[in-house]
């Protein structure tokens, strides 16, 4: 026990080394199989990072132990960790607020702490907020698509603690849709915004520490890093191999499978598609109810497109987020993953796109701005409404993406 603890402590000291010198990689799979995130490595292995600091924790509901207690209890309840202050993501502490919908600032009601907002108002701890904090951590669960707002969170806290001069920690999680696959396009500059910040595909394959660690080396955000690695994951591991406990991320991220699909689906968050939110297989199915399910469905099924079935569907959305087609029944289609390591997410997307625009005729909108922030260009949209292939519309993406594993490459922690 010894000897691990040791090695995790050096795996820490290699982490801020690769920080600093931008190279290398470190193979972090423990020899027993179990995996344990950052949080668990940082309080029997890492404590001296924050041992004796005044700290400020961003999280919400998934930030917890590989026995599911919230790391605001582990750290709270430390003797050795002084934590003053939440910061709280998009849907809020909790993991319970709708999309796009503002979080208030709050007291935690077990710790009596405040609940500082990032989103709403403030997306950027403000220096009044890290008043007195000495250490800053992050700890939330990312679903390794381009689209999900956590990644821009860590990213503006880290330019907040760096103009503070305070030291930013990342308590590392898996990439619960693996962390081999670069799918999609990369993102244009020109339509960065917070659901798509920097130039990453729209599946990156990275962990919030990889990705910490790029912002860092890549995009210009000069802060004091540190990243407390996950131990016992590896690439090829998706969630449900990990045994540690799945918490729905938002409200609209149930489980895996749905994981597996958003760096597709959610593109259709940008047309008047629904996606499921208001039902149990949220970005699992697409739907109108003009459609013809049994027909798209026979159409995907001919496609040629691997590791994916499509059945068939009708769903109902109950009181929908995005507030489409509320207690109407839809007919659509339900993706259902059958190999994850073949399936691409970001292909089916863009032929079922082709298709649904086809069938859906004068009845189709797209919700232009929006969209083009989701695919990070305005190619993809034209691609669409020109009537090109799917082929066509993403002959540059396996390109773009070579070039964005160059970037990736230099940066990864786990084999």
């Amino acid at each position: 026990m010894q000897r691990q603890s040791t090695r995790w402590r050096m795996v820490a000291v290699i982490s801020n080394v690769l920080l600093a010198a931008s190279c290398g990689s470190v193979d972090d799979e423990d020899e027993d199989g179990v995996v344990r995130p950052g949080v668990d490595v940082l309080l029997t292995d890492s404590i001296h990072l924050v041992q004796g600091r005044r700290v400020g924790l961003i999280t919400n509901q998934t930030g917890i132990g590989a026995d599911g207690v919230p790391s605001i209890d582990r750290l709270s309840d430390h003797r050795g960790i002084e934590l003053v202050a939440l910061f709280s993501p998009e849907h809020g502490i909790r993991g319970t607020v709708e999309a796009g919908v503002d979080v208030e600032d709050q007291v935690d009601v077990q710790t009596g702490l405040p609940i500082h907002s990032l989103y709403g108002e403030t997306l950027k701890p403000t220096p009044s907020m890290l008043d007195g904090i000495e250490i800053l951590l992050f700890d939330i669960q990312d679903v390794g698509a381009r689209y999900y707002t956590y990644i821009y969170t860590m990213a503006l806290a880290m330019e907040a603690a760096g103009e503070a001069s305070i030291p930013f920690i990342v308590l590392d999680r898996p990439n619960p849709v693996g962390g081999r696959h670069v799918q999609g396009n990369i993102l244009d500059p020109a339509f960065a915004s917070f659901v798509g910040r920097y130039p990453l595909p729209m599946r990156h394959g990275m962990t919030p520490g990889e990705l910490a660690i790029l912002f860092r080396r890549s995009f210009g955000v000069e802060v004091d890093l540190r990243v407390v690695p996950v131990e016992g994951w590896s690439r090829d591991t998706m969630f449900s191999d990990t045994g540690l406990p799945w918490r729905s991320p938002s409200p609209n991220m149930p489980d895996l499978e749905s994981a597996l699909h958003y760096s597709g689906t959610c593109l259709f968050e940008g047309t008047n598609m629904s996606v499921g939110r208001g039902t149990e297989r949220a970005f699992q199915w697409v739907g109108a109810p003009w459609l013809d399910g049994d027909e798209l469905a026979r159409i995907l099924s001919g496609a040629g497109l691997s590791g994916v079935r499509f059945h068939p569907a009708r769903f109902t959305p109950r009181d929908p987020g995005d507030g489409k087609f509320d207690g109407v029944e839809v007919s659509g289609v339900r993706l259902e993953v059958t190999e994850p390591e073949s399936y691409n997410p970001t292909l089916t997307a863009v032929v079922l796109l082709v298709e649904v625009r086809r069938m859906s005729g004068d009845r189709w909108q797209w919700h232009i701005e929006h969209f083009d922030r989701l695919a990070g260009t305005q190619r993809l949209r034209n691609g669409v409404e020109q009537g090109e292939s799917a082929t066509v519309i993403t002959q540059s993406w396996e390109q773009d993406g070579e070039e964005f594993r160059e970037l990736r490459d230099r940066v990864l922690i786990y084999q």
